[in-house]
C-alpha cells in the first residue's frame, strides 16, 4: 500500500497525471527517512529539511503539512502494510500541481509516501573501490544541496559505476573539488583530522552528515574541519567513508592504488547503532 494525497491505495492503483511536473520538469523534492519500530529516526531534521526545500522552490505548503500530520501518515502506512520488520524506509515525494510549461500556473502540491523494509541495524559495509566521475559536474550553490526530483548527474554516475564495476563514484563540482558520493556525503580522515566538504561545494545537506559532524566534534580523538576536498588529497588520506540515513556509515576500501583504513567509520557506526537501535 502507498499513500497518494492522503488516500491509501494498492501500489498498482496509485496513478498520477502523465503530465505531472515531477516527471515533466523534475519540479519536486523528496525525503527518505529510516524508521525503527515504526518510529522515524531524526524526524524533526527530516521534516524541517522538507519544508525548507519546498519554500526554496516556492511551493505552497498546505496548512495540513504539520509535523503531526506526517507522523500520523507514517504510522498509518506501517499499519496498512503490516510490516513485521523493526527496520523500514519511508520515502515522501512532493511535486507541484500540474499546469504550465517551465513557468508553473499553480503553486499547490501533490504528495506520495511509500514504505519498504530494511535490513537490521547499520551493518559493516565496505565499498571496495571508488573512482572519480568526470563526465558531468555538480552545480555550486543552494539548489545543489536540496533533494530534488532532478538527480540526473547522480543517475548517470550510477550507470557509469555499474558499467565499469565500481562500488561508488565520487562526484566533482564545477570547481573540480570532490563534493559527495552518488547517494551519500563524503568524509576524509588524515591522521586525527576528519573533514567533509561544505554545503556551498554543492553537496547534499544530509541529515546523517549533520549527525556525524556533531558526533565527531564530541570525540576527543579527532579534530573536525569543513572544507573543500581536492582529488589530490584522496590518495594521501588514511580513510574515506560516506554517510546517509538509510545505510549509515559506509567505509571505502580503495581508490585507484590507494587502500584505506576503516577506523573512524567503525567507531561512528558502533556509536550510532548503540544510540539508535538498542
Amino acid at each position: 500500500m502507498v499513500l497518494l494525497n492522503d488516500e491509501l491505495l494498492e501500489n498498482n492503483q496509485a496513478q498520477i497525471a502523465y503530465n505531472n511536473r515531477g516527471t515533466y520538469y523534475g519540479d519536486g523534492v523528496f525525503e527518505t527517512i529510516r524508521c525503527y519500530d515504526k518510529q522515524p529516526i531524526f524526524y524533526e531534521s527530516h521534516y524541517f529539511r522538507l519544508m525548507s526545500s519546498m519554500r526554496i522552490l516556492r511551493m505552497e505548503i498546505p496548512q495540513s503539512f504539520t509535523p503531526e500530520f506526517f507522523e500520523e501518515q507514517i504510522s498509518r502506512l506501517h499499519k496498512a502494510n503490516g510490516i513485521d520488520s523493526a527496520h523500514s524506509r519511508i520515502r515522501i515525494t512532493v511535486w507541484r500541481d500540474t499546469g504550465g510549461f517551465y513557468t508553473p500556473t499553480a503553486s499547490g502540491v501533490c504528495y506520495s509516501m511509500e514504505l519498504t523494509t530494511l535490513q537490521d541495524p547499520y551493518i559493516y559495509q565496505s565499498k571496495n573501490e571508488v573512482e572519480l566521475f568526470k563526465d558531468h559536474l555538480l552545480p555550486l550553490g543552494l539548489l545543489g544541496s536540496l533533494k530534488t526530483a532532478n538527480k540526473t548527474i547522480n543517475v548517470l554516475a550510477g550507470i557509469y559505476k555499474t558499467e565499469n564495476d565500481y562500488d561508488d563514484m565520487l562526484l566533482l563540482n564545477q570547481n573540480k573539488m570532490v563534493a559527495e558520493c552518488i547517494s551519500g556525503n563524503l568524509f576524509l580522515r588524515s591522521g586525527d583530522t576528519i573533514k567533509t566538504p561544505p554545503i556551498s561545494d554543492g553537496c547534499l545537506n544530509g541529515i546523517m552528515r549533520e549527525q556525524v559532524i556533531a558526533q565527531i566534534k564530541r570525540m576527543l580523538n579527532y579534530k573536525f574541519k569543513e572544507e573543500s576536498i581536492t582529488p589530490f588529497e584522496l590518495q594521501r588520506a588514511d580513510e574515506l567513508f560516506s554517510t546517509n540515513v538509510i545505510q549509515g556509515i559506509q567505509s571505502i576500501s580503495k581508490y585507484r592504488k590507494k587502500e584505506y583504513e576503516h577506523t573512524a567509520a567503525t567507531e561512528l557506526r558502533d556509536f550510532f547503532n548503540a544510540k539508535l537501535f538498542q
